[in-house]
């Protein structure tokens, strides 16, 4: 009898042989003369029959969930998962479990938007569906694969603290918490960081949590959320920084639909479209603008911003007549510029959003990198140079730092478009939202 645990995907190297196998029951079809069971391990599932009726009553009362080690011989059987079964099974119960789960892992898990409550409640249960796992298992892999483009490109990886002093810039509402009798905040972007770190390393990048305090209950909100931020130096002009962030998202977007072309398939996800030079078409936000108010007769001229549904217009145009599910927004008006923004003699700012599928999951701007340009920017937001929140990031610019331009970049975002999930949560393990701190 082998002591040496063979994997579930690996039984067809092992026909005629005797092997063990461990992993969790997944499933049991108990028929009086046929009887089978499922175990699932990290690789997959195997399907067991058991005639031995002194073996099977050792599955009694024993429910899904429980761990098991199955001593048996292999044998072909076009009609099991993975084309073998196990014939003639020792049963070895390692964890018993006798509580009746109160879900179906082995069943199709909902993702309807009246169910994700349901869906993130049993969370801990329903991701061992194999289903559920794709969804988890292809985020591993963009994000490897983000890693990997960067490293190519010699980005730094860095890791940023997430405990800050009190806000020091306005815009999106912050966690605060008490930090030993100081009030700290929890950081919304490594925004500051990142770009201090270029006065080292040139190109840096980190893939970390941040968060949004926002009281937003949408399809498009967490207020924890995973972002990747880059910032890279010496760039010539924006279009560098537009051109690297718009092939590292084809190159990933490729790699997925080529690595995981069968689990993409069964997800329903999508095909995808990326145009065929490789350059990730643009269009103004005032062309935007223009083009929406003519297709729909609803003026958006006014707006700073893109609205939302002016998002899904263009992306779905960019499909239609471009061929490309990533289209960028560029050149927004100056008013919408942040302070640490470079602006244009135009009256527009050096800022792109990066669109995909009609949701942005990346802003894409060009930096400011005047020391004496940065204080006049700060000024005029009115924000308070001498505040100590600055001190450190204004010493890396008034001790030389390269033009440079960077992004945020949405994660979870990333992965609800590529599989085409309804909403951003679906895409996260444990989500945070306005109305979830558990599980």
């Amino acid at each position: 009898m082998s002591t040496t645990r063979t994997l579930t995907n690996e039984l067809s190297a092992h026909i005629g042989e005797t092997i063990t196998i461990e992993g969790w029951l997944h499933k049991k079809r108990l028929l009086g003369g046929l009887n089978f069971i499922t175990l699932r391990d990290r690789r997959g599932i195997a399907q067991t029959k058991i005639d031995n009726k002194d073996e099977l009553e050792k599955l009694r009362g024993l429910q899904i969930g429980t761990i098991l080690s199955l001593t048996g011989t292999v044998a072909a059987d076009e009609r099991a998962p993975g084309g073998t079964e196990l014939h003639d099974v020792t049963v070895e119960v390692l964890v018993p479990v006798t509580d009746e789960p109160p879900i179906e892992i082995d069943k199709p898990i909902s993702h309807k938007s009246e169910n994700l409550d349901t869906l993130f409640d049993y969370r801990v249960l329903n991701i061992r569906n194999l289903q559920e796992q794709k969804i988890f298992k292809i985020r591993a892999s963009l994000t490897r694969y983000l890693r990997e483009y960067l490293t190519d490109q010699e980005f730094v990886e860095i890791d940023t603290p997430k405990l800050l002093a009190e806000a020091t810039e306005g815009g999106a509402e912050v966690f605060k918490l008490d930090y030993f009798g100081k009030t700290a905040t929890l950081a919304q972007s490594p925004q500051f960081y990142k770009q201090i770190m270029v006065g080292a390393f040139e190109r840096v990048y980190e893939i970390n949590h941040s968060y949004r305090a926002e009281p937003s209950a949408t399809t498009r909100h967490l207020t924890e959320l995973t972002m990747l931020d880059i910032e890279m130096g010496f760039v010539k002009d924006h279009d560098e920084v537009l051109d690297l962030v718009g092939d590292m998202t084809q190159t990933v977007l490729r790699r997925v639909y080529d690595e995981h072309a069968d689990d993409i398939k069964t997800l329903n996800a999508p095909t995808l479209a990326l145009p065929e030079d490789g350059k990730v078409p643009r269009f103004t936000i005032a062309e935007i603008h223009e083009m929406y108010t003519k297709a729909t007769k609803t003026d958006t001229t006014a707006e700073k911003d893109l609205i939302p549904d002016e998002e899904r217009w263009i992306a779905d145009y960019a499909r239609k007549n471009l061929n490309s599910d990533l289209v960028y927004a560029v050149d927004f008006p100056a008013e919408a510029g942040k302070f640490y923004h470079k602006f244009k003699d135009d009256g527009t700012v050096a800022w792109g959003d990066l669109l995909f599928r009609g949701l942005e999951i990346a802003t894409v701007p060009l930096r400011e990198n005047n020391y004496e340009k940065m204080i006049e920017q700060m000024t005029a937001k009115g924000l308070d140079v001498s505040h100590e929140g600055f001190k450190y990031y204004l010493q890396a610019f008034k001790y030389g730092l390269p033009q440079h331009g960077g992004c945020g970049f949405g994660v979870d975002r990333l992965v609800q478009k590529t599989l085409g999930l309804g909403n951003v949560k679906e895409a996260t393990l444990f989500p945070r939202d306005i109305n979830r701190l558990a599980p």
